[in-house]
């Protein structure tokens, strides 16, 4: 069994850092697809699990924006994942999870079990409530290759309200990548890479750099590229020098590959795929206009 970190590094080498969102925002999916309902979020999400496929290293599905429609959007989601795990593409599921020890296993068994409902390579999870509540998923990504993505400097603008707090001499997000050594460990690959993942995002690059010197080994989850302004230098400040030029995780855009610029006027499935290709491959341009190597 191949771990996480290793399925992922390879597939950056190979189709560069961009992790593609599949967002279903509140009434913008396009009437092409059935428009805001379960059955048109289904119809989008596939449609673009077909156009990322072969050209992007991941997606990452936002759990909320399928959940709004309750269990037809969720079963949704469970189609949508699925499909994109049959065409190769990774899954970095987006649920921030966050409970007590016993209430997270039955997270970690929907999300990353080996007979997990909703497909997934990896999860994103909530560290406020402590370490032990950690520990169901890194368990759950040790048994089945899997990975834990960590929140750790997010990319919003409230970010700084607790996260940039000093706490004994280091800002709160410094202590919460130096906790997350020991269980970064435990999911490490073959590659060097683990799989105990953390979010830094791109709206930090400063923040980046020095997450980077506590946490050598762990790859990051950049959000905030692309819709929230940050460019490609900046998110990729967290990364480091690796033989196809710079790798160290994945930058997230959503909003601008979902709903590039004149998608929303296409009037066939054709056209429309053609302008969210195009929206992807300027997006990867320019992440590996600043990746490669000098």
């Amino acid at each position: 069994m191949t771990c996480f970190a290793d399925r992922l590094i390879d597939a950056t080498r190979k189709h560069g850092p961009l992790c593609a969102g599949i967002d279903p925002h509140a009434g913008r999916i396009p009437s092409l697809f059935g428009g805001d309902t379960p059955e048109g979020i289904e119809a989008w999400g596939l449609a673009l699990v077909r156009a990322y496929e072969g050209r992007v290293a991941c997606i990452k599905p936002q759990v909320a924006l399928f959940e709004r429609h309750g269990p037809a959007g969720m079963k949704a989601l469970q189609t949508v994942a699925q499909a994109a795990g049959d065409a190769g593409l990774i899954v970095l599921m987006d649920a921030k999870r966050g409970d007590i020890g016993s209430t997270a296993e039955g997270y970690a068994a929907a999300y990353l079990g080996k007979d997990a409902p909703f497909h997934s390579d990896a999860l994103t999870v909530n560290p406020y409530m402590g370490l032990d509540t950690l520990e169901p998923y890194v368990r759950e990504g040790e048994a089945n290759g899997k990975g834990v993505i960590v929140l750790v400097r997010t990319s919003n603008p409230g970010s700084a309200d607790f996260q940039s707090r000093d706490l004994e001499g280091a800002p709160l997000y410094a202590r919460v990548g130096e906790a997350l050594g020991p269980l970064a460990e435990r999911l490490m690959g073959q590659s060097g890479w683990s799989g105990l993942m953390m979010v830094t995002g791109a709206t930090g690059p400063t923040e980046a750099r020095a997450i980077r010197k506590i946490a050598p080994k762990s790859l990051f989850l950049v959000p905030g590229y692309g819709a929230q302004g940050a460019p490609a230098a900046d998110a990729m400040a967290g990364f480091v020098s690796g033989p196809m030029g710079l790798e160290g995780g994945v930058v997230s855009a959503s909003r601008s590959v979902n709903f590039p610029a004149g998608s929303e006027a296409a009037t066939d499935v054709d056209a429309w795929t053609n302008i969210v290709q195009a929206a992807v491959a300027e997006a990867q341009c320019e992440l590996k206009g600043v990746m490669a190597p000098a």
